[in-house]
């Protein structure tokens, strides 16, 4: 069935306009027939007809149909008294010409369809030059109309490549901010406690088992971040064996705040307002800004301690994470921490916050350290009492 469909050089819709215009050039000529009082004869209705059906192949081969269209109504005019008439056959036959085929193409079909369609009516051979001037109008409109069509259609194509470039831009963009923000901070949290682990070794056991075990579950949390994200960019190929895991949120912080402390860096963490339920990619950008931001202080501001600061309102999110490492650091530190001149961490947290229409500040502080710190418009849900005041919890 899927063959033989595949064989016929016409669709439903090819049908139906081919239906349609032998109905209207049938009525139109019968009902002018009628007023001048011509016959209307079987020999008009089978070139209207046939004239008709020539269409359905008319997106393969356009201007064969022309011409078996123009042909048709040559015959009808001579065979036939016919009133002055611009078939809406000839019509389709021309516009399809237009849109499908060169300019040289189109010109020559516009020139030969005037006099062609003019020869015979009102009972002459020669065209009259008011349906010369008639068909000259006609010709001018439906070519300019298939114009019209083609650079339409040409810029919804071009604005359809555009969008799709752009999803894809936007897409690597988003790969890059996940695979950055899992990298540098597993890998960092990694590396301190493989370090941490070797200098406690000989004098402090227990410490390196702890360094230890927190290097394996943060390799094994790396693995399983970069196995779901590599899950969603092959969604569609294979059939998923297992539901994916939920993405990172608020609730997640405090194991991020407990890796920082073992990690050697002094963390605390706060939460103020009243504690509410986020969605899931907001929540996922406090998670990710918060979880930059510590990583860039472990690897710049040395020994020094933090301070997370989560605080809901009626209206927003706001997170806060300052250092107090010291104010002029190398020049290493001042390259990673402004992303003009060279570092991605901050460019990623930038973006995420502005998706969500925030905004965000990272900045030395005047008395020395670094501040991150970020606002999430987010509408209170329906039934929190506004402004309602949370304990501030220490943790």
């Amino acid at each position: 069935m899927g063959t033989r469909a595949e064989r016929l050089e016409w669709t439903r819709g090819d049908g139906l306009v081919a239906v349609g215009a032998a109905a209207t050039d049938l009525t139109g000529f019968s009902l002018s027939a009628q007023v001048d009082g011509t016959p209307f004869t079987v020999t008009a209705v089978l070139g209207l007809v046939l004239a008709a059906l020539a269409l359905l192949f008319r997106r393969r081969h356009p201007v064969p149909v022309l011409g078996a269209v123009l042909a048709l109504g040559l015959v009808v005019n001579v065979a036939t008294p016919a009133p002055p008439h611009f078939g809406l056959a000839m019509t389709i036959a021309l516009f399809t010409v237009a849109r499908r085929c060169r300019p040289a193409v189109v010109a020559a079909a516009g020139v030969a369809a005037v006099p062609l369609a003019a020869v015979g009516l009102g009972g002459s051979l020669l065209p009259s030059g008011w349906n010369l001037l008639a068909n000259a109008l006609a010709v001018g409109l439906v070519v300019g109309g298939a114009f019209v069509a083609n650079r339409w259609q040409r810029e919804v194509e071009a604005n359809r490549l555009l969008l799709a470039e752009r999803a894809v831009a936007e897409e690597r963009r988003r790969i890059a901010r996940e695979l950055h923000d899992i990298v540098a901070h597993h890998i960092t949290t990694m590396q301190l406690m493989a370090g941490g682990a070797r200098a406690n070794l000989a004098h402090d056991p227990g410490a390196a088992r702890e360094a230890l075990v927190v290097l394996e579950d943060s390799g094994r949390m790396a693995l399983g971040e970069m196995r779901q994200l590599l899950d969603v960019l092959r969604a569609g190929e294979e059939a998923e064996a297992a539901p994916p895991a939920p993405q990172p949120g608020t609730a997640d912080l405090e194991r991020i705040v407990a890796e920082s402390r073992l990690a050697g860096m002094d963390t605390e963490f706060t939460v103020l307002g009243t504690v509410r339920p986020l969605p899931p990619t907001v929540g996922l950008t406090v998670f990710r800004v918060v979880q930059e931001a510590l990583t860039n202080a472990r690897k710049h501001a040395g020994n020094a301690g933090a301070r997370v600061r989560l605080t809901y309102r009626p209206q927003e999110v706001a997170v806060e994470v300052c250092d107090d490492g010291p104010g002029d650091g190398p020049p290493r530190r001042s390259a990673s921490r402004h992303p003009a001149r060279g570092g991605y961490g901050l460019i990623g947290m930038r973006e995420r916050v502005a998706l969500h229409g925030g905004t965000l500040e990272a900045a030395p502080r005047e008395d020395g350290g670094f501040r991150v710190a970020a606002r999430l418009p987010v509408p209170a849900a329906a039934g929190a009492p506004d402004g309602a005041r949370g304990e501030e919890q220490r943790r």
